[in-house]
């Protein structure tokens, strides 16, 4: 079987969710088959396994991207993966799998910022009905989702009339998780964008609780929502020095924040999966966060190591004080510690791997039993 995993989301600058998703199942399926990548960028081959032959197609922004069948044919794959499902499947020749990770901006339509203004306002428009997804997906030969909750969800809306499987997110592999009786800091960790659904607000405001700790915003932060933030802060009376912006942050030093830190903090009113949570707990760092439906079930609900917080409470920052507090016992702690770990590891890409490689053979079988 010539199996084709489409890596033209690889950034060569730094992992955004979609990019680090497509990289590190890449790799997976790398251990077990010989995958071609398809890439747009020559600098993307640098950034993936040597065992992988790579074609070169457009850039998924491209104008091309609804003609992509036509291009692939030529290539004369068996099987596409798609880590998106906008890829264009008109005319193809193979079989194809498509990717939707949740259904988020259903909800909250702002597109990303990074995408050229068409995109932007193509995406916008995309996102109004359900009718184009459901054309998209039903262009396909079976659809993937990373999450039991985004499965349920993609099923309750009928997107599609072809089967949904789980291939899994999951966080990188940690060798040697922290100690959880070792020291840890009086910090919290955020990771994640400033958009108004991600309710960074409700973790400054639980700072007025908390105020021997220290917040540490990490992601990329404009100059005005910076601005929003610390202003909520003053009015909650949190000093500013209780707040650290990183604007960035780079892996070593995300995971070293980690396993110093007492918890992970998070109250999105809304998300598709939730990585910095499974990559707090595999680190072996407790998470306190919304309860979400799919935190519930990336953080598991008998995980000592997860706390859940109504976020339709309007005591939701004390809610998230109280249980940052808790972890000041050292014994809870090490109870936590110990459970996020345990729960990080129900979530690995082998496992991803090996259920997307099946589905990519049984398609290729089905289809070669047509064709013949």
């Amino acid at each position: 079987m010539r199996f084709f995993m489409d890596g033209r989301y690889i950034r060569t600058d730094f992992h955004d969710g979609i990019s680090r998703f497509s990289h590190q199942l890449i790799y997976a399926v790398a251990q077990q088959s010989d995958p071609t990548v398809i890439i747009h960028d020559p600098a993307q081959r640098e950034l993936l396994p040597d065992n992988v032959d790579v074609v070169e197609l457009h850039a998924p922004t491209s104008v091309l991207e609804p003609i992509s069948a036509h291009r692939l044919n030529a290539f004369q794959p068996d099987v596409v993966f798609s880590p998106m499902q906008t890829i264009g499947s008109t005319g193809r020749k193979f079989g194809l799998i498509l990717t939707l990770h949740d259904l988020i901006y259903y909800q909250h339509r702002t597109p990303p910022r990074d995408l050229p203004q068409f995109v932007r306002g193509l995406w916008y428009l995309y996102h109004l009905t359900y009718m184009p997804q459901r054309m998209l997906l039903n262009g396909a030969d079976a659809v993937t989702t990373v999450s039991q909750t985004s499965q349920r969800l993609i099923r309750k809306h009928r997107l599609t009339t072809r089967p949904v499987h789980v291939v899994s997110n999951a966080p990188p592999q940690v060798e040697t998780p922290r100690d959880p009786a070792g020291p840890r800091k009086k910090t919290l960790v955020y990771m994640g964008s400033f958009m108004d659904y991600k309710n960074v607000e409700t973790l400054v405001s639980a700072l007025q609780h908390l105020p021997q700790y220290r917040l540490h915003l990490c992601s990329r932060i404009t100059d005005a929502r910076r601005h929003e933030l610390l202003e909520i802060a003053k009015w909650h009376h949190v000093g500013e020095a209780q707040l650290q912006f990183h604007n960035g942050i780079g892996d070593a030093d995300y995971r070293e924040l980690l396993r110093q830190s007492t918890a992970l903090v998070t109250m999105s009113r809304s998300e598709g999966y939730g990585l910095p949570v499974a990559e707090a707990m595999a680190e072996g760092t407790p998470v306190v966060m919304s309860n979400l439906e799919i935190f519930e079930e990336i953080g598991g609900l008998e995980n000592p190591g997860a706390a859940f917080v109504d976020i339709t409470s309007a005591h939701s920052a004390r809610q998230l004080a109280d249980h940052v507090r808790a972890l000041e016992n050292d014994e809870a702690f090490i109870r936590a510690s110990t459970g996020a770990v345990r729960q990080a590891h129900t979530f690995r890409w082998e496992d991803s791997a090996a259920a997307l490689l099946k589905l990519a053979e049984d398609i290729h079988r089905r289809r070669s039993r047509k064709s013949r």
